[in-house]
């Protein structure tokens, strides 16, 4: 059996290398569309697209999301990511610490504070180990190991399913779910890895006392794709092939995860959207439709790499403080990041309207009949579904 190093590196490796992405299914942003308003009545040096999260100020809703740890490679990745993160006031996880838990020499290969002392930080596990002998220590281990914020548990079914090594027995899950809610001293987040939170799936996490959820829905990267190309059989590659296009698109799962929260009366649960987002405006569509926090991962790993793929060669300078720069230049062309011809008057543009749209959203904005200058201004800007 492959250990966990073996298995991080090959995950890098075909995400850098292979075609992994959804054959046909799609995030599901590209049927939203924002009325453009030629007439804003608005100062762009105003815009403050600050957002507070689990007590932390971020610069701007994007969360760097959990990618990978356990080999050299991964903890120049993750060193690198932390530093943009630092500079940017973003948020980061990391990948999961399955492997420094069982195997301690990887464990600096996830510790990122030292490059990120400021940053809003999420340790991670799956979730599926409580099942196999993890407990309430294990998780505060992963915290501490990190000095992190949040422990996110990863929901990762059919990964699991499609995987030689996979652990496939999620009976009775969570309750051991709401015990660690219960015991730990940090906010615990459920997580899905990119094929969507279902209604029902996201009011038993609720009930349980997860304090936040990354809905990770269909669109983006393909991990039973992932799997495919390291499974060992070729019945493993046919079973993991088949579900190439499984999942939930992000848009989709959003709306579901969103509902749920009204429902369960729960407003102040931070909602995360995440994949498949590769864009400025993807992320400005996430937080009008309800996210709190964006979360991309493709992307930042590229960039860190020095990898354009939208020019199919490395390019550029591999530097972290790229990344942010990078995901933002880049606009969507029929699903895939293309290079921005005017990327500062892009970035600018999409802060604008990640702001204001929050600022709409803002249920203590009380000036709207007294013309709140925000408020009209980005009134024109509600999102409207595009007719089929």
């Amino acid at each position: 059996m492959p250990s966990h190093s073996s298995r991080k590196a090959d995950h890098i490796r075909i995400n850098l290398e292979e075609d992994v992405d959804f054959l046909q299914l799609t995030t599901g942003f590209e049927q939203f569309h924002f009325v453009h308003e030629a007439l804003p009545e608005l100062d762009l040096a105003d815009v403050d697209t600050s957002i507070t999260v689990f007590g932390k100020r971020l610069s701007t809703p994007i969360l760097v999301s959990s990618m990978t740890g356990g080999t050299d490679s991964a903890g120049t990745i993750n060193r690198r990511l932390a530093e943009a993160v630092q500079a940017r006031g973003l948020a980061m996880g990391v990948g999961s610490q399955r492997s420094a838990l069982e195997e301690p020499a990887t464990a600096a290969s996830f510790y990122v504070r030292d490059y990120a002392p400021d940053a809003l930080l999420f340790a991670n596990l799956g979730a599926v180990q409580l099942n196999y002998g993890y407990g309430v220590d294990h998780c505060r281990r992963a915290v501490d190991m990190l000095e992190a914020d949040a422990l996110i548990l990863h929901l990762n079914p059919l990964q699991e399913v499609v995987q030689p090594e996979g652990d496939t027995n999620w009976r009775d899950l969570l309750p051991k779910i709401a015990a660690v809610c219960r015991a730990l001293p940090v906010p615990v987040i459920a997580k899905e890895v990119g094929w969507g939170i279902s209604p029902n799936t996201a009011r038993r996490l609720i009930e349980a006392g997860i304090s936040a959820i990354d809905v990770a829905g269909a669109g983006g990267t393909s991990w039973s794709q992932v799997e495919m190309h390291r499974a060992p059989t070729e019945r493993l590659r046919r079973l993991a092939a088949a579900f190439r296009d499984w999942g939930t698109p992000t848009a989709t799962t959003l709306a579901w995860v969103r509902q749920a929260r009204a429902e369960m009366n729960v407003p102040a649960l931070p909602i995360i959207a995440s994949g498949g987002m590769r864009s400025g405006q993807d992320i400005a569509k996430a937080v009008a439709l309800g996210a709190d926090l964006v979360g991309l991962a493709g992307p930042f790993c590229e960039t860190s790499y020095g990898i354009d793929r939208s020019r199919g060669r490395r390019d550029g300078d591999p530097g972290s403080r790229n990344a942010y720069r990078h995901v933002l230049r880049r606009r969507r062309r029929r699903g895939r990041a293309t290079p921005s011809r005017r990327p500062h008057t892009a970035r600018r543009f999409v802060c604008w309207t990640i702001a204001h749209l929050m600022h709409l959203r803002d249920v203590g904005c009380r000036r709207w009949k007294r013309k709140c200058t925000v408020c009209w201004a980005i009134a024109s800007l509600r999102i409207s579904r595009t007719t089929a």
